[in-house]
């Protein structure tokens, strides 16, 4: 049970994420976790609302059992699986975010100042988990896919718009931490 404790390592977790995109590319199926998004507010209504969600949803009944895969996954690597809540991250980058008021740096996977019950009293927390949702939301629906379907799936079967969003991500995620995030805090 000891080495389920601690992170698999690249070279177990890589091919276990080739093997299932080369059963998924066998198949026929693309994979990606904000199209579940699109499913789910199609099974509530959303195809009465918008043209959008008019689709046959359950042809993609599978993605959501992939979903709740990851779901159950997570819950069980965090309550069973795991010895130590600490992330291992750069003491510079460490003390960089307890600079900008991150107490939690280094101890947390999901930082207390933004995901525990009391920071949801301080409308600053809800305006940037809002916004952060939002631009999240509109930027997988306009790059036509996640950060998952296309840097796992599109890149697996070779589509140049899937690598040109990957990029897009990756750049994005530099200039938010780089430059944005220090001016939130």
């Amino acid at each position: 049970m000891e080495v389920f404790m601690k992170p698999w390592p690249w070279y177990v977790g890589g091919p276990l994420i080739a093997l299932t995109m080369a059963v998924l590319i066998l198949l026929g199926k693309r994979f990606g976790m904000s199209s579940n998004l699109r499913t789910l507010c199609t099974i509530a209504g959303g195809n009465k609302a918008a043209a959008f969600f008019q689709f046959d949803w359950k042809a993609q009944r599978w993605n959501l059992m992939v979903a709740l895969g990851v779901l159950l996954g997570g819950f069980i690597a965090k309550n069973y699986l795991t010895a130590d809540e600490a992330v291992l991250i750069n003491p510079k980058s460490q003390e960089k975010l307890q600079q900008l008021g991150f107490s939690s740096a280094g101890e947390a996977y999901m930082p207390e100042e933004f995901f525990a019950i009391e920071a949801l009293a301080e409308p600053k927390v809800w305006a940037i988990l809002l916004i952060g949702g939002f631009l999240v939301g509109f930027g997988a629906r306009y790059a036509g896919g996640c950060t998952s379907g296309h840097a796992i799936s599109g890149l697996s079967n070779l589509q140049l718009p899937s690598l040109i969003a990957v990029i897009g991500f990756f750049v994005g995620g530099l200039v938010m931490v780089h430059f944005l995030f220090p001016l939130i805090f």
